[in-house]
């Protein structure tokens, strides 16, 4: 028993101390009893509140962009899957592209890039101005440029080759002219004698059709009209009439009688209304007439 009290025993300071302590803690209860903690209202103006909440949607917009993945300059033959993915493509079209690459082929344009993932426009709207193709390409894209606006230039009058002097090898480089079509042309050509008069006679070449015809002048035309003696329609008789292309006996007197009937033509147009007469033929027809 004097053991355990021995060890139970405080000195007088000890116990000033202890109860020192109970006597704090009693207070600090109190206090925490009977204070009044419970906050005030702050009332806040809705416009200083609205200017702040802005204010911090603005941050966190930004810190929102911030925290986006950059994107740099990249060739798009080198898209990983994981690239592929930030940038906002399907498993499938990154497949595609896979595919395709696989064969050794490569994408030089952002229209290729389309054709072989089939990406929406509007993906490739937001990614492709950070395509970067090789310069090689770049070059033969801007020299390919080039030659189509070179190809759908207007040729004028002097850069044009003479109708009446093109061999056949130059008439086969236009587009629907093969051997045949070059030689029948020349042959129709030499069986008058000084050549075309105008580029209007190829409709008188078998085989030829208007898209070739257009085709032709495009690169050829008649610099050295054959000379020919234009007859007055008012005055010409019925053999002079048919020594002229695509008129016969039988539309020769239609055309003197309708000139007796009419008192004469007013213009070459009006052989329009004389009754058979080959519409589609007049532009060759008028090479030999004239009105005096």
């Amino acid at each position: 028993m004097k053991i355990f009290k021995s060890h139970i025993t405080f000195t007088k300071q000890q116990r000033y101390g202890i109860f020192l302590l109970l006597l704090i803690i009693v207070i600090l209860q109190c206090v925490y009893l009977f204070w009044d903690h419970t906050s005030k209202d702050i009332n806040v103006p809705p416009e200083e509140l609205e200017v702040f909440q802005n204010e911090i949607d603005s941050l966190k917009s930004l810190e929102l962009e911030k925290a986006k993945p950059q994107l740099f300059p990249f060739n798009p033959n080198y898209i990983t899957d994981y690239k592929g993915y930030s940038l906002g493509m399907t498993n499938e079209e990154i497949d595609k592209l896979h595919t395709y690459r696989a064969q050794n082929k490569w994408v030089n344009s952002t229209k290729d890039f389309q054709k072989v993932t089939g990406i929406s426009d509007s993906l490739l709207h937001k990614i492709s101005p950070y395509f970067k193709f090789p310069e090689w390409v770049n070059k033969k894209s801007t020299e390919t440029k080039l030659d189509q606006q070179n190809k759908n230039r207007s040729l004028s009058f002097s850069e044009k080759t003479d109708l009446n002097t093109a061999t056949a090898i130059q008439l086969q480089s236009v587009y629907g002219i093969g051997e045949k079509l070059s030689l029948r042309i020349i042959k129709f050509r030499n069986s008058f004698d000084g050549g075309f008069i105008s580029d209007i006679q190829l409709q008188d070449v078998y085989g030829l059709t208007p898209e070739v015809i257009e085709n032709i002048k495009k690169k050829f035309t008649v610099k050295t009209p054959r000379k020919v003696i234009k007859f007055d329609l008012n005055t010409i008789n019925t053999n002079d009439l048919v020594k002229i292309q695509h008129i016969d006996y039988p539309l020769a007197k239609s055309i003197l009688e309708y000139r007796a009937l009419h008192e004469g033509f007013n213009n070459l147009d009006e052989l329009l209304k004389v009754k058979g007469f080959p519409l589609q033929k007049l532009d060759i027809i008028k090479l030999y007439l004239a009105i005096n």
